[in-house]
């Protein structure tokens, strides 16, 4: 399908005029006025059974929000959700790729991503994503120490092992998704510190496997628990384990593909010395789950920070940094989630949103809780047009093209 980087403008059949709404509030099913929300909303379009697309608007004294919005109805049988990713938990790609390779019908940004290690001159950037990411019921990685993500600084009470997941029973939630694993030899038992993350914490494991990709293992051993830009140790240990017995033992942290049936750990500081004392042909067994605090297992889950619980924003948000912003919110308990991105255009008075109104505005679209994503230059918002079925990228990012991104919410129709 041809890729295409367009938008569609409010004339015609695509989009009906600005219309301001009438009636109770959103929370509650009803329709909400200009003066109960202060947005003016475009009337909905169905871009797939469940799915519809409209577009909104909020003035403010500084300048005029215009937002992007996708609301999915998690009970209709057609819609499925699910996480996009570049077939790597190293890679990144542009949502607009992401979505049309899996042909769903939106899509918007997701996690925080390690974009940038101008603090480690001559390590290789990966774009892995920093929270914990599920995909199709496939567990793909593990959440970075809170000190080494590379997104704001979270909110009192928020982790990196925050996620939003959608489960098998169609429901969306928020949650906490930590990491239980175990290496066990003759030598003994260790704990497993991470699952394919570009930071491992301080005297840990971890495991990479093939799902990791291609890229340097090198970041995992920069920054401290507490300092992402603190240097990178030289006291680590690497091991490849092939079907359950030890096949390599090295000092440096590798990359290049991890063949299928194999594991790379990697170990720093002290784990580093628990690696050191395996011995090729040695059996390790490895285990490790994804576990949450709420019932059943993730179809997909993807990293963020919650800004609203129980349709109230939460404590100490950020109410200076203004920027595009992207959000994916809860309502009608777990049953409808919406998917909201800023548009980024440059002139005509727009304006961004601090955390704390980003968290006001899902709250004022419906949400009763609500996850901050990535932002900025990666705040991509897509959706098929439901006339002519192509993919079209609605907002406009503001670096004026898509930026590769970590991962996507993708959202899915069969019909």
């Amino acid at each position: 399908m041809k890729k295409r980087f367009d938008r569609v403008r409010t004339t015609g059949t695509a989009l009906v005029a600005w219309a301001v709404l009438v009636g109770g509030g959103l929370a509650g099913g009803g329709r909400a006025t200009a003066a109960d929300t202060g947005i003016e909303r475009a009337e909905a379009v169905q871009v797939a059974p469940g799915v519809t697309y409209d577009e909104f608007r909020m003035r403010l004294p500084r300048g005029i929000v215009h937002g992007h919005l996708l609301t999915v109805d998690l009970t209709d049988p057609a819609v499925s959700v699910d996480l996009l990713y570049p077939g790597a938990a190293s890679g990144r790609a542009p949502v607009s790729e992401l979505a049309d390779a899996e042909d769903v019908v939106g899509a918007v940004n997701g996690d925080f991503f390690n974009i940038s290690e101008t603090q480690h001159p001559g390590v290789e950037v990966t774009g892995s994503a920093d929270g914990p990411a599920v995909s199709s019921g496939r567990e793909l990685k593990g959440a970075v120490p809170n000190g080494q993500r590379f997104g704001p600084v979270l909110p009192p009470g928020a982790t990196t092992e925050d996620v939003l997941t959608v489960g098998y029973d169609h429901r969306a939630r928020l949650d906490r998704l930590a990491l239980r694993g175990t290496v066990r030899s003759a030598e003994g038992s260790w704990p497993l510190r991470g699952l394919n993350q570009y930071a491992l914490p301080v005297n840990g494991i971890g495991a990479y496997t093939a799902t990791w990709g291609a890229a340097s293992r090198e970041r995992a051993v920069c920054g401290t628990d507490t300092d992402r830009r603190a240097g990178c140790v030289t006291n680590t240990a690497e091991v490849t384990v092939r079907h359950g017995r030890v096949a390599k033992v090295g000092r440096h942290p590798g990359k290049g593909q991890i063949a299928a049936g194999s594991v790379v750990l990697l170990g720093r500081e002290d784990g580093a010395r628990r690696l050191r004392g395996l011995h090729v042909g040695e059996r390790v067994r490895i285990s490790h789950r994804l576990a949450g605090q709420e019932p059943g297992r993730p179809l997909l889950a993807v990293g963020g920070f919650p800004i609203v619980r129980n349709a109230r924003p939460v404590g100490g948000l950020d109410t200076a940094a203004v920027t595009v912003r992207t959000s994916a919110g809860i309502a009608d308990r777990g049953r409808t989630l919406y998917l909201m991105a800023l548009d980024g255009e440059k002139g005509k008075h727009q304006t961004g949103l601090t955390v704390r109104e980003l968290a006001d505005l899902m709250v004022r679209l419906g949400a009763r809780e609500a996850m901050d994503l990535d932002g900025g230059g990666s705040s991509t918002f897509v959706s098929r047009d439901p006339y002519d079925d192509e993919l079209r990228v609605r907002n406009h990012p503001s670096n004026g093209k898509e930026r590769p991104v970590a991962n996507a919410i993708g959202v899915f129709s069969s019909e």
